[in-house]
């Protein structure tokens, strides 16, 4: 299983904004600290913004900040999501479905099962517990940036 870029620069602008508070995050911080294109991280606040994770201020001095307390984000929830409807195997989607074994495989339940485990252990992280050691991840981040010029 492989997450999207997406969804890893989601989670990583999520953990920037909490390693940030109180001040606001910027969108070019996060692109230059990640080496990362601009568009997708203006995609990503957009997203985050949209759907009450992160509260954005136009304009000069703009940014976004948290909208929530990062205790109360999970990494869970953001992968859903980020990634949409998670689906290992084609017989987990239905509409698109030509395996003859749906409904009798143990492997596609096992694989469920499995997959059903994978995002309840990420729904046990938040994005608080992500951002834990902000002093060491500032420092990284930092020096990266530096060694980049």
């Amino acid at each position: 299983m492989r997450l999207t870029a997406f969804s890893n620069y989601a989670l990583r602008t999520l953990q920037f904004a909490a390693m940030r508070a109180p001040a606001l995050a910027r969108i070019d911080e996060i692109a230059d600290a990640h080496r990362i294109n601009r568009a997708h991280i203006v995609k990503i606040v957009h997203l985050l913004g949209r759907e009450g994770y992160l509260e954005t201020r136009r304009g000069r001095g703009g940014g976004f900040t948290l909208a929530r307390a990062p205790e109360a984000i999970s990494v869970g929830e953001i992968l859903r999501l980020t990634e949409g409807p998670i689906e290992l195997v084609e017989c987990h989607h239905a509409p698109t479905n030509t395996c003859p074994l749906i409904g009798v495989c143990r492997l596609s339940k096992a694989l469920a099962k499995a997959l059903d485990a994978f995002l309840a252990s990420l729904d046990a992280v938040t994005i608080a517990d992500i951002a834990g050691n902000r002093g060491a991840l500032l420092a990284r981040l930092e020096r990266d940036v530096a060694q980049a010029s």
